[in-house]
Formats: C-alpha cells, sequence, structure tokens
C-alpha cells in the first residue's frame, strides 16, 4: 500500500522521524551480509501523583504528560472531577508528576496490583472490573464506510511502526476522520497517551471509534469503556474476556479488520452496512502492515 504524504488532516500525527524515537543499530542478515536498521527505543518513565511514586513504564518518551494523565485516569486514580492543578515533565530525570488540588485515593490502589496480559508494562491497580459496575456506553452507529475509509487512511499514514516496526499504534478517529495517532512499545501506553490528550483539551468521547493494532484484549477494552468510546476496533484478533466485557457494557468490537474483512463480535445492531465491500480495495496477503500482537 503506497504511504500518504498529507498528514494535515490529523491533530497529531506519528513523526516517525522525531529524534530520540530510534536508533541506528549495524547487524548481519542471513547471508552475514552487514545491515544497518532503525530500531525503537524505550526509556523508563517514572509517574508520580502528588508526592507518591505511582510506575515506572517502559515508553518510546514521546507525550509523556499525556501519558502520565491518561494511566492515572485509566486505572481510577483520576476522577472527572478531580482539579488537576500541575503536570510537570522533568525530561532529566525522566518522571513526570501530576498534581491535584486535593488528596485522591491512590494508596488503596496501590496495595493491590495485578500483572496484565499486556506487553512492556502492562500494570493495572485493584480488580480490573472495577469501575465498570453501572457503565453503559451510548449506542452509537457505526458505519461500515467510515470504518473502511479509517482502515484506508491509517494504514498509510508515515508512522514509527512502517519505519521501524517492533512498536503499537491507536488512533482516536471521528466518523471517517483519524485525529489522534499515538504509538509505543505498548498498546496501553498509546491509548493511555489518547486518554490524557483527551482529559487535557476537555474532548468528548460519545461520538468517537478507538482504532488500535493491537489484540482487543480485556485491558483495552477495559481502558476504552473508561473513556467512554463506544467503538473499538482492531486488525488484530480477539480475547475471549475481551469480548464479553464488551457485550456487558454496549462496546461495539470489531477485529480482524483487514481490506475488505471485518468480524464484529459485539455492537452487530449498531452497524449500518452502507459500503459493499467487494467495492473495497482489498489488502495483498502480504500488507507492508501486520495486526500487531
Amino acid at each position: 500500500m503506497a504511504r500518504i504524504d498529507d498528514t494535515s488532516g490529523y491533530l497529531i500525527a506519528p513523526d516517525p522521524a522525531a529524534a530520540r524515537l530510534t536508533r541506528a543499530v549495524r547487524g548481519t542478515d542471513q547471508t552475514g551480509a552487514a545491515v544497518d536498521l532503525k530500531v525503537v527505543e524505550e526509556r523508563p518513565l517514572t509517574i508520580y501523583l502528588n508526592a507518591q511514586e505511582i510506575v515506572t513504564a517502559m515508553t518510546i518518551g514521546d507525550y509523556p504528560q499525556y501519558l502520565a494523565l491518561g494511566f492515572l485516569r485509566n486505572q481510577g486514580m483520576l476522577h472527572d472531577g478531580d482539579a488537576i492543578t500541575g503536570v510537570d515533565y522533568d525530561e532529566e530525570l525522566e518522571t513526570v508528576v501530576v498534581r491535584t488540588a486535593s488528596q485522591t485515593t491512590y494508596e488503596d490502589k496501590l496495595r493491590k496490583k495485578t500483572r496484565t496480559s499486556g506487553c512492556a508494562v502492562g500494570t493495572v491497580f485493584g480488580d480490573m472490573m472495577e469501575g465498570l459496575e453501572g457503565v453503559t456506553l451510548p449506542a452509537a452507529p457505526v458505519r461500515t464506510s467510515d470504518l473502511y475509509a479509517l482502515a484506508a487512511i491509517i494504514n498509510r499514514t508515515p508512522s514509527l511502526y512502517l519505519e521501524a516496526g517492533a512498536i503499537h499504534g491507536t488512533v482516536l478517529c471521528q466518523g471517517n476522520r483519524p485525529l489522534v495517532y499515538m504509538e509505543d512499545v505498548g498498546r496501553h501506553n498509546a491509548v493511555d497517551k489518547i486518554a490524557g490528550w483527551m482529559l487535557s483539551e476537555g474532548i468528548a468521547a460519545a461520538d468517537k471509534t478507538l482504532y488500535t493494532t493491537g489484540r482487543l484484549t480485556s485491558e483495552m477494552v477495559i481502558k476504552t469503556a473508561m473513556m467512554g468510546i463506544p467503538v473499538l476496533a482492531s486488525r488484530s484478533g480477539f480475547t475471549a474476556w475481551g469480548v464479553e466485557i464488551a457485550q456487558q457494557v454496549g462496546l461495539t468490537l470489531i477485529g480482524r479488520m483487514k481490506g475488505q474483512r471485518f468480524v464484529c463480535l459485539a455492537g452487530e445492531e449498531r452497524l449500518i452496512r452502507d459500503a459493499d465491500p467487494a467495492e473495497v480495495a482489498d489488502e495483498p496477503r502480504k500488507s507492508g502492515r501486520k495486526g500487531a500482537g
């Protein structure tokens, strides 16, 4: 698939040429010939909430303030009523300190940790289902023409994945327009960056779609639901618990979305099939972008 040249339609687009995101490494190929390869950087980012150290995450290092805000929001450590008084990033110390006007409940959260299936740092706190009680997402209609249009744009957008691989992408979309495209070594980091951007900018979620290259796991479904986004789509596949939670909260869940094909395992009644798959350009079997694990 040919890459697109104009990314001006994005509010935030990937910048695969950005300094510090990749490093050139010399190696050898299967024949013994020397090769130069760009590889993705990983660096630690320690997140504080007020005076309490919360977690150290491995990340590519871009948008650290959004990552910190989104992580705390998606873990239930920041709530809609919390007044955020500061988000300070120290590049030398590789730390972000998020400050609130009043005390939070993070101490209780820290007593209960669960390691999840997410790659890199996939830590959630307490009961993974905490906070989902009573969550019912808006029954937003989903046009299949929008899904096909989004996939065609996103999969041809210049990105760190296409430049170096070994990374996940998550895109916040509205209708047939991708708005914010974040990447990171862990799919949860990428979605946390989007959550942090939405929190920082006061962006409504009810009319949005979240697109990810990663698996549709319970963690991804929970994060999407907690953000209030009613549609989650991916090039990759599903886990059974992810599907179960999506059905419980009314999330439209679409996976294996490649070319003309997709599978909907939750929210089928909200699909508006206004595009003929036969008229959609299919992907070659050996595509430049594959569903990430």
